[in-house]
């Protein structure tokens, strides 16, 4: 934090908007803190806080555009590029989309505050052909919420937020320390898990070639496809496999169980 403050007050606005913008387009730094740092500057005399404000909004609101059209013209091929860290990347796409199924609006205006939300929402918007005027609306609301929120309380607190600072460059040799430790434990636990999640019958799959064999013997009968696409990716006009049957996802336990249970049950999902 100290050397962030440093920057800031030395760059300014420039630092600020570059750090921002390199989060809204899911790059892995710290725009809260740079918002704070951009507030206790404007606190002390170096900056204005309603120029931070507008210069983060907008540069915010610029990398969101483009994850929204990215998700539009590219769908899920984005959301799993973004998800790749994740351990499992359809459970991310999957917790990602279920928020923002819920929640719909409340989701962008509140996305910014939520790690991994905040990448994800926008283009989920766009994947799933939200109009883009209603996605700029949104997004502006919950980017000057946000923007405004940490600027406000880097403003509020400079004292506090510089005394802070200074403890932590005098813990800092501990503070190396912890973060190598976490580190190591961080490296070990994703090896454990990632050989966790490899293992087969995990997540049971079957080859399309192997269904389509089977839909074309004599066994055809015994076998049941079921869409549970999710809404925004299929509508009443959607085309679907070949006698596949609709399962709605929102209510797939229940209608899991008015199905034969003598059957092979294949599901696919977008």
């Amino acid at each position: 934090m100290t050397d962030i403050t440093a920057l800031v007050a030395r760059h300014g606005y420039l630092l600020v908007g570059v750090i921002v913008f390199a989060e809204s387009i899911g790059l892995p730094v710290p725009a809260a803190l740079a918002l704070i740092a951009g507030g206790a500057a404007a606190s002390s005399g170096t900056l204005t806080l309603p120029v931070v404000v507008i210069v983060a909004v907008l540069v915010m609101l610029l990398g969101d555009s483009l994850l929204f059209l990215a998700g539009r013209y590219t769908g899920w091929a984005l959301l799993g590029l973004l998800c790749r860290t994740s351990l499992n990347p359809e459970t991310c796409i999957l917790r990602s989309a279920e928020s923002f199924y819920k929640r719909g609006k409340t989701t962008l205006l509140f996305a910014k505050f939520i790690p991994g939300i905040n990448t994800m929402a926008p283009p989920l918007a766009g994947s799933m052909k939200m109009p883009i005027q209603r996605f700029l609306k949104l997004d502006l609301a919950g980017a000057a919420l946000y923007v405004g929120a940490y600027c406000l309380g880097g403003f509020l607190f400079r004292d506090f937020i510089y005394s802070m600072t200074d403890r932590v460059q005098m813990a800092k040799h501990a503070i190396e320390i912890l973060l190598l430790a976490g580190f190591v434990l961080f490296v070990g636990y994703r090896i454990w898990a990632y050989r966790k999640y490899t293992r087969p019958g995990t997540a049971p799959r079957v080859p399309v070639e192997e269904v389509a064999r089977r839909l074309q013997a004599e066994e055809a009968a015994d076998v049941i496809i079921a869409d549970v696409r999710s809404h925004g990716y299929y509508d009443a006009e959607s085309d679907r496999i070949k006698g596949s049957i609709r399962l709605e996802p929102n209510n797939l336990a229940e209608e899991l169980k008015a199905l034969p249970r003598d059957k092979d049950i294949f599901l696919y999902c977008t």
